[in-house]
């Protein structure tokens, strides 16, 4: 006999188990399904562990800088393995915690590799290859994605590695390439350049983190150079000979110009492939386009009862936008306050050094799309926190439509903007305009006034440039 529940979830990373646990407050009887941890990628070899990845290097880069500070630091080095095994308790610990969040909240988890068989029917098979029927009227994709790799070049975790492989590397590396500029790459640039490796990134676009503003871009590319890393934007490897050694990579440069360089490592970051196959998908007939689910404002496939969430359905391909369409999931699901969610309004953050974060449009996206706008510009040099920090690297942007005061799109980049960014979401998403944005008081001294006087910038009222 199948159990019967009033909800499955077919995955457990930032999506699937945040759907479940609002499913439960509910009242649902609801069941998640996963086939390897619980908190899938995102908390056990994405978000969480690369962050504590990146807070290690971050640290020694200030121990290496403790002189600007007024302190003394001898005999500073850092130990790769150690470093490693932090990242990876932090990520057992949300684990364990989810675990925890589970029973907590009474959902049945079942471990193993989940296959639709038809409506409202999934078949569970665990690692012994014992299977388990189950059924519900509802049920939720979020079997997430995985990295994508180069065609030439499958990642081997030895020479050529994917965002799994860095972060448990077995060797640290001494010259590395790293293909693909866009948050996974630039992070990993970021980690490996502050632990001292030799870094080289390569872009095939004009710039780096494309989805980025164009003023991000640029003064990214010209603080990385700054760090001593080598950037090549509308250039590509078109090939990668991998001896025991070492890679040689064939470079074609944006002059079309093919040069070749010897490196220790390769990390690929040229995006992602959603995990949607072998589950059932074709033989139930659900809508997908190159590979994504295809869904509606609510999370609803194309089928009854099915719906999708995060890195399997359409970008941006986000843990907190995932999160947040698991719950947009369930309430549409139970009937309570369903709401759609607006893509301009999903901050992104990068967390490299300097951090980058983002929501809504950029600049040259708010023309194109036919807006007349003010644009508001303050840096961080500007901002007595920043200098105190000894951060007075960086800038913030803001974009307004110049007709009604809406504000259209806010770009940072700096020290701590990843932590600032959602004052601006929540702007956003409450539709404030320029007049209470300025009515607003910000507490002095801290990063957020150069907050307040972008908005004030960009109608010719900063205060303190």
């Amino acid at each position: 006999m199948a159990e019967t529940y009033d909800l499955i979830v077919l995955g457990s990373g930032p999506g699937g188990y945040v759907a479940a646990i609002r499913a439960a407050q509910l009242g649902l009887k609801t069941a998640i399904v996963e086939r390897e941890l619980l908190g899938g990628i995102c908390l056990n070899w994405g978000c969480i562990p690369t962050k504590a990845l990146l807070r290690s290097a971050e640290i020694y880069h200030y121990m290496q800088h403790a002189k600007d500070y007024g302190l003394v630091a001898d005999k500073i080095s850092a130990d790769l393995d150690a470093v490693v095994k932090r990242s990876r308790g932090v990520a057992k610990q949300l684990n364990q915690g989810v675990t925890h969040l589970m029973k907590k909240n009474k959902i049945t988890v079942h471990m193993g590799t989940g296959k639709l068989t038809g409506k409202g029917k999934l078949t569970v098979t665990a690692a012994d290859g014992k299977t388990t029927d189950l059924t519900a009227k509802n049920i939720i994709v979020a079997t997430g994605a995985r990295a994508r790799d180069l065609p030439f070049a499958k990642a081997d975790g030895k020479r050529v590695w994917t965002y799994r492989h860095a972060m448990t590397p077995s060797e640290m590396p001494t010259k590395l390439l790293v293909i693909g500029s866009g948050a996974i790459g630039i992070e990993f640039a970021s980690f490996y350049k502050d632990m001292g490796a030799d870094v080289t990134v390569v872009e095939m676009l004009d710039r780096l983190v494309p989805v980025e503003d164009a003023d991000v871009s640029a003064f990214l590319e010209k603080a990385l150079k700054k760090q001593g890393m080598t950037i090549m934007t509308k250039a590509g490897v078109d090939k990668l000979e991998i001896g025991a050694s070492g890679v040689k990579a064939s470079i074609k440069d944006k002059d079309g110009k093919v040069t070749t360089a010897d490196f220790s490592h390769v990390i690929v970051a040229i995006g992602i492939l959603p995990n949607t196959e072998n589950i059932g998908l074709e033989e139930l007939g659900v809508k997908t386009d190159r590979g994504h689910i295809v869904t509606d404002g609510m999370c609803k496939t194309n089928v009854d009862g099915l719906y999708a969430i995060g890195d399997v359905t359409q970008p941006p391909w986000l843990a907190h936008k995932a999160s947040h369409e698991g719950v947009i999931a369930v309430e549409a699901i139970a009937g309570k306050h369903p709401h759609a969610m607006d893509p301009k309004n999903i901050p992104g953050c990068t967390y490299c050094h300097p951090q980058i974060a983002s929501v809504g449009l950029t600049e040259a996206k708010a023309k194109e799309t036919g807006y007349e706008i003010k644009v508001g510009n303050f840096p961080f040099i500007g901002n007595g926190k920043a200098i105190a920090l000894g951060e007075p690297e960086g800038f913030v942007k803001t974009v307004f439509d110049a007709k009604t005061g809406e504000l259209l799109g806010a770009h940072m980049i700096g020290a701590e903007v990843t932590e600032l960014i959602q004052g601006y979401t929540i702007g956003k998403t409450g539709e404030l305009t320029e007049a209470e944005l300025m009515e607003t008081v910000f507490p002095h001294p801290t990063l957020s006034e150069m907050m307040h006087e972008s908005v004030l910038g960009a109608y010719g009222r900063a205060l303190h440039i």
